[in-house]
């Protein structure tokens, strides 16, 4: 069965310095392998970056050293797996050494029709519905979870427990 929908996500960051700044070294080493892993990974769509696959030099906000992660995924199963089932949860792990903590959310999950392909103004506008109306079906997190307009991939939220430690 092709599936109808997809499951974008955007997650932002204000990293501590400068990405050439010698305390980014254990974040920037691990961009390559972290995103050919998700390249990689079972239902991967998309990812955000720019022509010669540059995903760190993507700066939509004022503050330069405001990151943005946009991907496409073909279900929420897909899109845990990778995050916390991968080696990516290392990153996940060491984030507070290369971010600093920001008001607001910094991830958000939303369904799109399959083939849509979000845009980072998409992003900004679900992250900001779901500060100003918490979790919904037009913005949600890995905690609250929504089913695709069509019934399929709602997925289970993950425990509060474990939420805590993987999400910021």
């Amino acid at each position: 069965m092709v599936a109808s929908f997809h499951l974008a996500q955007v997650n932002i960051g204000r990293i501590r310095a400068p990405l050439q700044d010698p305390i980014m070294d254990g974040f920037r080493n691990a961009l390559a392998p972290i995103n050919a892993l998700a390249d990689a990974s079972p239902g991967f769509v998309w990812r955000l970056q720019t022509e010669d696959g540059n995903a760190m030099a993507i700066r939509p906000f004022e503050d330069e050293r405001m990151a943005i992660n946009m991907s496409v995924w073909e279900s929420l199963e897909a899109l845990q797996q990778f995050v916390y089932k991968s080696a990516h949860v290392g990153s996940l792990r060491d984030r507070k050494q290369w971010f600093e903590p920001i008001e607001g959310p910094i991830l958000a999950l939303w369904w799109i029709p399959a083939g849509h392909i979000p845009t980072v103004t998409e992003a900004q506008e679900r992250l900001q519905h779901l500060e100003a109306h918490g979790p919904t079906p037009q913005a949600f997190t890995f905690r609250s979870p929504f089913p695709a307009p069509d019934g399929s991939g709602g997925g289970t939220g993950l425990d509060a427990a474990f939420c805590d430690w993987a999400t910021p």
